[in-house]
C-alpha cells in the first residue's frame, strides 16, 4: 500500500503536501476506527444480532454524533442541491445499506482475519474506480504497489487454501 501511494516522487507544493499528510492521517484514523468497529461487533452481543440491527445501531449513533458535531461547529445548515441529494442517496443506499449489510452478514459467518483481505483491497478499488469513472491519471508507482498488494494477498490466502487442500488429501 505504501508503494502504491508514494507516487512518482515529484516534489509537491508545501500546502499540497500538508493537505496530503492530513488526508493520509484521516485515512489511517478511518481504518483504525473501522477495525475497532469490527472488534466491537465480534466481541459483543452484536455478533449474534441481525446485520440490519447492527447497521441500524451504527447509523443511529453516527447520525447523533454528526448532528452534535454540526451544531458545535456552527455547520447545522443544509443546502439541498441536486448534487448533495444524489450524494446522500448514493451514500445511504449503496455505501451504508448495501455494503454494510453485506459486511455485517460476512462478519457473522466468517473470521474477521479472513475478511481482512477485503480491507486491504479497499484503497485499490477506490483508486481504480477514480481512474475508470473520474478519468484520474494512473501512476506507475500505484500499479507496482497494487500488484505487490495483490501478490501478498494471493500468497497469504493461497498458503491457507493450499494447507486445507493438503489436509483434505491426506484424509482421503
Amino acid at each position: 500500500i505504501a508503494v502504491a501511494f508514494l507516487g512518482n516522487g515529484q516534489p509537491q507544493a508545501a500546502n499540497a503536501a500538508s493537505n496530503m499528510l492530513l488526508g493520509d492521517a484521516l485515512g489511517l484514523l478511518g481504518g483504525l476506527l473501522w477495525g475497532a468497529t469490527t472488534v466491537a461487533i465480534r466481541r459483543t452481543a452484536l455478533s449474534e444480532a441481525a446485520p440490519s440491527k447492527t447497521l441500524f445501531y451504527q447509523m443511529a449513533i453516527a447520525a447523533l454524533v454528526l448532528l452534535v458535531y454540526a451544531a458545535a461547529t456552527g455547520n447545522a445548515g443544509i443546502r439541498y442541491t441536486p448534487a448533495a441529494m444524489l450524494s446522500v442517496a448514493f451514500q445511504s443506499v449503496v455505501v451504508a445499506l448495501s455494503s454494510y449489510l453485506a459486511w455485517f452478514w460476512l462478519l457473522r459467518r466468517y473470521l474477521a482475519s479472513r475478511l481482512s483481505i477485503l480491507s486491504f483491497m479497499t484503497p485499490l478499488f477506490g483508486v481504480s474506480f477514480g481512474v475508470l469513472i473520474l478519468d484520474e491519471p494512473l501512476d506507475g508507482a500505484f500499479v507496482v504497489g497494487a500488484l505487490m498488494v495483490l501478490a501478498g494477498i494471493s500468497l497469504v490466502s493461497g498458503a491457507g487454501l493450499l494447507r486445507e487442500k493438503l489436509r483434505r488429501g491426506k484424509r482421503a
